[in-house]
């Protein structure tokens, strides 16, 4: 009887790229945020890694959907499919069966109070009896492993997929905060409008992703420059084949606004900065985390530019999925938590 009773506790880092779930300090769960669906009947058919591996490759009868967009829910019944079928693939692993979870979800800091309740209500149908919030930037802060309760100033720099989130904390708070709607998933789409545009190659999301990933750079003169990258595609006019060598300084141009417009936005963070926490802030550096601060040569542009020295955290894909683990072990403590 007893088993039945016990609370499982799980962190769940909900991003709209990738979807990462912590279970006793460990991730048991790194997949992307996808959910493949029957378009008659609205039953889950895959979700993550199988979901993306359709992505695009579809018929009729099934779609796949990222049910968060810019970092907040898009599609209400996709999203609760998608927790579901995520904490259902924990349980299997772990062999619990749990009617009571206790769950830390981590939200942009930018979340309206709508956002808010569409994330709180989604994890309470996937199966959440006692729901925690968390902003994204602490979590992100919390996994680099700053003191967030200490009377200190640290900046940090959440570049996900949907947005890009940049926070001053001090005290277990966030003094000043810039949420923007510019990340990952804009450079992925300022690289197809480039392909298309410069070499009349139709690529689609999953194409471009593995182009920033193997040739995307945020400088023009890297140290270690990669190889040029080989892309395949229908030419836009023929719809014949075309192989297509990419630099890295051909997809630095062709991303240089959206990281302009990320560069305007720590600015703008620091000038709202009180004086005593800038001070610090130019004192410890500021920590870049998410999968944008693993675009090469971002920490170099940014700290020459502002000139502040600007840290890649250790693991900064995982580091808000950890840092929500860290909330977890640390609910009663935490009073930034949002019930």
């Amino acid at each position: 009887m007893g088993l039945f009773s016990f609370t499982q506790e799980i962190a769940v880092d909900l991003g709209t790229a990738n979807t990462i779930i912590i279970h006793n300090d460990k991730i048991v769960i790194d997949e992307p945020s996808v959910v493949a669906m029957d378009t008659k009947t609205g039953r889950m058919i895959a979700v993550g890694e199988k979901a993306r591996e359709m992505r695009g490759k579809v018929h009729e009868g099934i779609k796949t959907v990222r049910p968060l967009r810019d970092g907040v829910i898009a599609d209400f019944n996709a999203a609760e499919l998608m927790i579901r079928g995520m904490i259902k693939k924990v349980s299997a692993k772990n062999h619990w069966f749990s009617p009571s979870l206790r769950m830390v979800v981590c939200i942009p800091s930018g979340s309206t109070e709508v956002e808010i309740r569409a994330v709180r209500d989604s994890s309470e149908h996937a199966g959440g009896r006692d729901v925690y919030m968390i902003y994204e930037p602490m979590a992100a802060a919390l996994g680099i492993g700053l003191d967030v309760l200490a009377p200190e100033g640290n900046m940090i720099v959440d570049i996900g997929g949907g947005t890009t989130e940049i926070a001053v904390i001090s005290l277990g708070g966030i003094v000043s905060n810039k949420s923007i709607r510019i990340a990952g998933d804009d450079l992925t789409e300022d690289i197809q409008e480039h392909m298309r545009r410069a070499h009349n190659l139709k690529v689609g999301e999953r194409t471009a992703e593995l182009i920033k990933i193997n040739v995307g750079s945020a400088l023009t003169e890297l140290e270690n420059p990669p190889e040029d990258y080989v892309v395949d595609g229908p030419n836009q006019m023929t719809a014949l084949p075309m192989k297509v060598p990419v630099s890295y300084q051909e997809i630095c141009h062709s991303i240089e606004k959206s990281i302009s417009k990320i560069e305007a936005a720590v600015l703008s963070a620091l000038e709202q900065t009180p004086p005593e926490l800038y001070a610090d802030i130019v004192r410890n550096g500021v920590y870049l985390a998410g999968g944008g601060a693993l675009l090469r040569g971002l920490d170099k542009r940014l700290t020459d530019k502002i000139g502040i020295q600007f840290h890649v955290a250790e693991d900064p894909l995982h580091a808000v999925a950890k840092g929500t683990g860290v909330a977890l072990k640390n609910i009663k403590h935490f009073k930034f938590l949002k019930r």
